[in-house]
């Protein structure tokens, strides 16, 4: 490998043109790492909150953006059994994918899926940990059950709408508008409510009420959540693009036995992420091998245009993932 690499860095708090192009040095494997060479980065609005210097990262990690990445292992560090120099993996990253080499604990990674390109593998890590972890382990999905996904044509809803739909739940999406509600629907969804025409809520308790919400809205929807959701049901918060705070009843948590959680992925531990690649590898790759579930793709934008594909996607029209094309 060479000493130097192209980087794409924040070169200060702002919108997407402060993303600007530089020159970085390689990182050195440690003990349970391992380098990538990065074929596409993924892109995603943690990405974008840190370009905005709203989530800052974590003291260890790099400053560079970019959280997945699908890649060539070119070194290991001590410590690192089950995989090789030359393995083909897509991985989950502490930072540093815009870039065109990164490190990762070797944990993190997965191996490429079987029949897949390695634009669309790019595409997996940081959806698919965010919905199992989220979804499935906290939220307890099982099959039979009603959940309500926001944001349904998003990278996450997409990912989330497939997988609950691959393990027998009921899917129900909110979207803005009919082009997105028609792509949920091809992917699962049961019913798409548009938001702009219709009232999830009603449509919830029309159905019955939700088992599990995945909400990365917020605000004036936490109450309306609430509202939503069937006896013994659990709100799952990932994000607050709506805002952190909502004025609430909290009557209802206590009459219809609710359970409120959340979580960010980023900040959690090299060993609980690790946890979560386990059963990813156990209970999800085996569909991604098959084809039964793929990632949804919205667009590519070169490696120097991070600016561009910053600005698509802050402007929420993408359904589906946007990538960043590094290596060859």
């Amino acid at each position: 490998m060479t000493e130097m690499m192209r980087a794409i860095e924040i070169t200060k708090p702002g919108g997407p043109e402060v993303l600007q192009e530089t020159q970085r040095e390689v990182p050195q494997a440690g003990h349970g790492q391992v380098i990538l060479k990065v074929a596409y980065a993924g892109v995603n609005r943690p990405d974008a909150l840190q370009r905005a210097g709203s989530y800052a990262p974590p003291p260890t990690a790099s400053d560079l953006p970019g959280l997945e990445a699908s890649g060539e292992v070119v070194e290991i560090g001590e410590g690192v059994t089950g995989l090789a120099i030359g393995d083909q993996v897509c991985a989950l990253l502490p930072g540093g994918g815009y870039a065109e080499y990164v490190m990762t604990p070797a944990a993190h990674c997965l191996p490429v899926p079987k029949g897949m390109a390695m634009k669309e593998a790019a595409c997996l890590p940081e959806t698919f940990f965010t919905v199992w972890s989220n979804v499935f382990m906290r939220g307890g999905l099982k099959a039979g059950e009603r959940i309500l996904i926001h944001g349904g044509s998003s990278g996450i809803g997409t990912t989330a709408i497939q997988l609950a739909h691959a393990f027998g739940a009921r899917v129900f999406v909110t979207a803005g508008n009919a082009e997105k509600c028609k792509a949920c629907v091809e992917l699962g969804a049961e019913r798409a409510i548009n938001y702009r025409e219709e009232d999830f809520v009603e449509v919830m308790k029309a159905e019955g009420g939700a088992d599990v919400i995945l909400d990365m809205v917020g605000g004036s929807y936490i109450a309306r959540n609430i509202d939503a959701l069937d006896m013994e049901g659990r709100l799952v918060q990932i994000a607050f693009l709506g805002g952190p705070k909502a004025e609430v009843n909290f009557a209802p948590l206590m009459m219809k036995r609710l359970t409120m959680t959340g979580s960010t992925l980023r900040p959690q531990s090299d060993l609980a992420k690790a946890g979560i690649a386990t059963e990813l590898r156990e209970a999800v790759w085996p569909l991604l091998d098959a084809g039964r579930i793929a990632p949804v793709m919205d667009s590519e934008f070169a490696f120097e245009d991070a600016s561009g594909a910053h600005a698509h996607m802050e402007a929420s029209q993408h359904i589906g993932k946007i990538v960043l094309k590094v290596g060859g």
